[in-house]
C-alpha cells in the first residue's frame, strides 16, 4: 500500500512544482522583455467557419500572451455574410489592437473581406492588391431577388459606413460604392480615399510604419509601439488546416470523384468495407466543401449520371460506348458545378485537372469492361462443370451405383451405360453430372488422380 501512496505523492509534488515554477518563471521572461510582441495570423481562402475559429483562437492567444498587436494578413475572395459578421464582432471586441493587412502582392480583400478589413483597428495593403466588390449575392453566386437584395445591401452599407466613418467622407463614399455598385479599388485608390492607413511591402515595413500610430479600442485610444518588435506567427491547427483545404474547389472535385468511384466499386464488388468506407468519408468531406463554396448544384446531376453510365457499361458491356459518354458527362458536370458563369472566377476548378482525372477514370472503367468481356469467353471452371474429366478411385464394389473418391471427397456415382461392374480401388473418370450424382467410366490407362 505504501508504494502506490509514495508514487501518488511524487506525482502530486511534480504537478505542484510545475504550477509553482513553470508559470512563474515564464511570466518574468515576458515582463522583463523590452521587445513588444506582435502576433501574425495568415489566412488565404474564402471566409469560412475555419477562418472564424482561427481568428478567435489567435486573438485569445494574443491576449493571454500580452501581445502589443495582432496582424491579420488576409487574402480572401469573400464568403458568407453571417460568418463575416462574427469575425467583425470578434475583431472589434478584441482588447488587443488588430491590423488587417491585405497581402501578399496580388491578394484581394473582396466581398466579405472588405468589411473585415474595415473592422480592423488599422488597415494596410500590399502593392498590387485590391479591395471591394462587396455587393451581396446568393449562395450560388447568383443575383438576389430585388427585395432581398435591397434589404441586404442596406444593412451592409450601414455596416460599412459605421466602420469607415472615422476615416472621413471620402472613405465612406468609397465603401458605400463597393457595396452599391460592386466597385473595387486598388491600393492607391484606397489610400487616396483614406479607406486604408498604409501601403506596406511586407511585415517589417508595416511594423516600421505602425510605430507610434494611434488606434481606437473599446477602452480608448492607444499608441502602438512596434519598433524592434518580436514577430510570432500563429499557425493554423491541424483541423483548421483541413477545413481550409476543403474550401479548395480542386480538392472538393477530387473528393467527390474518389468518393463516387469508391462507392461504385463497393456496389459492383460487395463483400468488403474498405472502398465503401473511403467513399463515404470522401463524399462527406466533399459535401462540406460544397456547402462553403459557391457552386451550381445542377452540375451534380451530370456527375451522378456519369457514374450511373460507368456502372451500366460494366453490367451491359457496350464495348466502352457508355464509358465514353460517362467521361463526357463527368467533365461537363465538373465544369457546370464549379466553372459556370454564376460561380465567381476565383472559385473555378482547374480545367486540365478535370479533363485528365476524367480520362483516367474512363480508362480504368474501360479496362474493367475489357476484362469482363474476356472473362465471358473463359470456360467455366467452377461448379458442377469442373467435375467432368476428373479421375478418382472406386470405394468398395460398384455394380450399377456406388461410391468414388475424388481428391479428398466421396461422391455417389453411377456407371455409364454398358460399363461392367468395378472393384474396389479401380480408377474411374467423370463423364457427366446428374444432380448430385456423378456418371463415371473405367479408366483403361493409369493416370494421376485429379
Amino acid at each position: 500500500m505504501n508504494k502506490p501512496v509514495r508514487l501518488f505523492g511524487f506525482i502530486l509534488l511534480c504537478l505542484m512544482a510545475l504550477y509553482a515554477f513553470g508559470p512563474a518563471s515564464a511570466r518574468p521572461a515576458v515582463a522583463q522583455s523590452d521587445a513588444p510582441l506582435v502576433m501574425v495570423l495568415t489566412f488565404d481562402g474564402p471566409v469560412s467557419s475555419s477562418m472564424l475559429e482561427y481568428v478567435t483562437r489567435g486573438l485569445r492567444l494574443a491576449e493571454q500572451r500580452g501581445a502589443e498587436l495582432v496582424i491579420l494578413q488576409l487574402n480572401t475572395p469573400g464568403g458568407e455574410v453571417g460568418l463575416m459578421n462574427s469575425i467583425e464582432r470578434t475583431i472589434l471586441s478584441s482588447p488587443v489592437p488588430v491590423v488587417v493587412y491585405v497581402a501578399p502582392r496580388g491578394a484581394m480583400a473582396a466581398s466579405a473581406g472588405t468589411i473585415i478589413t474595415l473592422a480592423g483597428h488599422a488597415a494596410a495593403m500590399a502593392p498590387e492588391t485590391i479591395i471591394g466588390a462587396a455587393s451581396p449575392v446568393g449562395p450560388q453566386g447568383e443575383d438576389l431577388e430585388e427585395t432581398m437584395q435591397a434589404k441586404l445591401k442596406a444593412a451592409l452599407q450601414a455596416d460599412a459606413r459605421s466602420l469607415a466613418q472615422r476615416r472621413g467622407e471620402e472613405a465612406v463614399k468609397l465603401a458605400d460604392a463597393m457595396i452599391e455598385s460592386a466597385k473595387a479599388a486598388t491600393v492607391q485608390e484606397a489610400l487616396d480615399a483614406n479607406l486604408v492607413d498604409f501601403m506596406a511591402t511586407d511585415i517589417p515595413d508595416l511594423l516600421r510604419q505602425l510605430d507610434g500610430f494611434q488606434v481606437q479600442l473599446g477602452s480608448g485610444a492607444r499608441d502602438l509601439h512596434t519598433a524592434n518588435a518580436q514577430v510570432e506567427y500563429v499557425q493554423p491547427t491541424f483541423l483548421e488546416q483541413i477545413l481550409i483545404v476543403l474550401t479548395n474547389p480542386n480538392i472538393v472535385f477530387l473528393l467527390l470523384q474518389i468518393g463516387l468511384l469508391a462507392i461504385l466499386v463497393e456496389i459492383t464488388t460487395p463483400g468488403g468495407w474498405v472502398s465503401g468506407f473511403i467513399g463515404v468519408i470522401c463524399l462527406a468531406l466533399g459535401t462540406y466543401g460544397l456547402g462553403i463554396l459557391n457552386v451550381n448544384w445542377f452540375g451534380l446531376v451530370f456527375l451522378v449520371t456519369a457514374f450511373v453510365l460507368f456502372l451500366l457499361d460494366i453490367k451491359a458491356a457496350t464495348h466502352g460506348a457508355l464509358t465514353a459518354a460517362a467521361v463526357g458527362s463527368l467533365i461537363v458536370g465538373a465544369l457546370v458545378l464549379f466553372n459556370s458563369s454564376s460561380v465567381p472566377s476565383f472559385q473555378h476548378v482547374s480545367v486540365p485537372l478535370v479533363v485528365l482525372t476524367s480520362l483516367g477514370t474512363g480508362a480504368i472503367f474501360f479496362a474493367v469492361v475489357v476484362f469482363a468481356l474476356r472473362a465471358q469467353s473463359i470456360p467455366v471452371i467452377t461448379g458442377r462443370e469442373r467435375m467432368v474429366g476428373r479421375t478418382g478411385r472406386v470405394v468398395g464394389e460398384m455394380k450399377r451405383t456406388g461410391q468414388v473418391q475424388l481428391g479428398g471427397e466421396q461422391w455417389t456415382a453411377e456407371l455409364v451405360e454398358g460399363q461392367a461392374p468395378l472393384q474396389h480401388g479401380e480408377r474411374v473418370e467423370v463423364v457427366a453430372v446428374k444432380g448430385v450424382r456423378l456418371v463415371v467410366r473405367k479408366v483403361e490407362k493409369q493416370q494421376p488422380e485429379s
